[in-house]
């Protein structure tokens, strides 16, 4: 029973990769069919109806709200103006001086981040961090990768990460928060890396006019303004009121939705900026919402006993105990998260993981390790994520480019990833 639920996942794979299904239908249907190979009945205890459809659907809830709440702030970053301010103030700080101003843009990238993910991320460092890179000089794949590992500094300290791991590994915030803070410098240093290497690298480039870019930021100054100096301390409420006052994840990123509507908003205007940017935010969430849905209710069928039973020893044989071979073949695994492949933990690797921890054969803490890693890479080089298509495309360069310049760094990342959790938590 065990080699045919390996066959369903493996089927589930190809339908992704080739795009045969979407991600988040492939799930589902994966999690019906899992439930049902494993002698799952149709209603009642442990069924397919009941248990992984009805329970599994909102099993990330939290999560779900998080991703709202973040896309919400974000879109308020987005309208206010910001995000646009952080980066023209980092831009003509940097001048002409085309390090400099890369490294200010992986700053801003970093800290936007931390509030919302994906797509949303890179537009809001993007729509004029790309440009000003590319006219001072960056090439145009450094200058991608650049916004790509910034958003992975701060995905680190993104709250609604915090929240899906916390619920789908069924482990207390505190705990996931402390993971995430040892990912963090190993990230960093990893993009900062990337910055001083990659744009020493092919030299300067002079592809975009440099006039061009800087009527594009005038342009958008003189329709948003730029936001107070105190509003720009918004991407920090929420980071400062859970990471340094343990407040609850949903309330910090409220907070930070409070903080930049009150700091830039006239009263008689809040309300419309409100709804308009929460229906915006909604509009921004759905895609992940759609896939927490999905992965609760994979996460439903693989925890199901008769999967346990029948997957426990195949999984078993092929899982490391040594520490040391432990990082080793994860390590060689790490092309396996791209391409929404089986490692990839906004996809099978969900199940995979909920397998690993719900057979007993690694702590959950491990888990989150391996997860957190691999999603440092999926983040960056992965080819079919929306952060990675939308930066390649708007500097004008191909997805693949971007995953080869950039993998080297983020594989580094997920290694040491894998060593901090051998070493503290087998």
């Amino acid at each position: 029973m065990g080699v045919v639920i390996l066959i369903v996942m493996a089927v589930g794979v190809a339908a992704m990769l080739t795009r045969k299904l979407p991600t988040a239908f492939a799930l589902v249907l994966l999690g019906v069919v899992i439930a049902l190979v494993a002698g799952a009945p149709l209603t009642g205890k442990e069924s397919v109806l009941d248990t992984v459809l009805q329970e599994g659907a909102p099993m990330l809830a939290s999560t779900m709200i998080a991703v709202l709440l973040g896309s919400w702030l974000g879109k308020l970053l987005d309208e206010t103006g910001i995000a646009g301010t952080i980066v023209r103030k980092i831009v003509e700080f940097g001048g002409d001086r085309p390090t400099v101003v890369a490294l200010g843009v992986l700053a801003v990238s970093a800290l936007i981040g931390t509030v919302t993910g994906s797509a949303p991320a890179a537009m809001l460092a993007g729509i004029i961090g790309i440009p000003a890179m590319v006219a001072v000089g960056i090439p145009k794949v450094t200058a991608a990768g650049t916004i790509l590992m910034g958003i992975a500094v701060g995905v680190p300290f993104e709250l609604p990460i915090w929240q899906f791991f916390s619920t789908a590994l069924d482990l207390p915030i505190p705990t996931v928060r402390g993971f995430m803070i040892k990912l963090f410098p190993l990230a960093l240093v990893a993009a900062v890396a990337f910055v001083l290497i990659e744009s020493r690298r092919r030299g300067i480039e002079h592809t975009w006019a440099l006039k061009a870019a800087v009527d594009k930021r005038r342009s958008r100054r003189e329709r948003l303004g730029d936001a107070p100096w105190y509003a720009l301390l918004t991407p920090v409420v929420p980071l400062i009121l859970a990471l340094g006052f343990e407040l609850a994840i949903i309330p910090s990123l409220l907070a930070g939705v409070l903080y930049a509507l009150v700091t830039t908003t006239r009263p008689r205007e809040m309300n419309k900026r409100l709804l308009r940017t929460l229906y915006g935010g909604f509009e921004v969430a759905a895609p992940p919402i759609a896939l927490f849905i999905a992965i609760g209710i994979l996460l439903a069928a693989v925890k199901l006993p008769g999967a346990i039973e029948a997957l426990e020893p195949l999984v078993k044989a092929v899982s490391p105990q040594n520490p040391v071979l432990f990082v080793l073949v994860f390590t060689l695994l790490v092309p396996l998260c791209l391409y929404r492949g089986p490692l990839n933990v906004y996809g099978l690797g969900a199940g995979i993981a909920g397998v690993l921890i719900a057979a007993g054969i690694y702590p959950a803490v491990a888990v989150l390790g391996l997860a957190a890693s691999y999603n440092q890479v999926f983040g960056v080089s992965d080819p079919t994520s929306t952060q990675t298509v939308w930066s390649a495309q708007y500097a004008g360069v191909g997805p693949q480019q971007v995953m080869v310049r950039t993998l080297p760094y983020v594989w580094a990342v997920a290694l040491g990833g894998f060593c901090v959790t051998a070493a503290t938590y087998l």
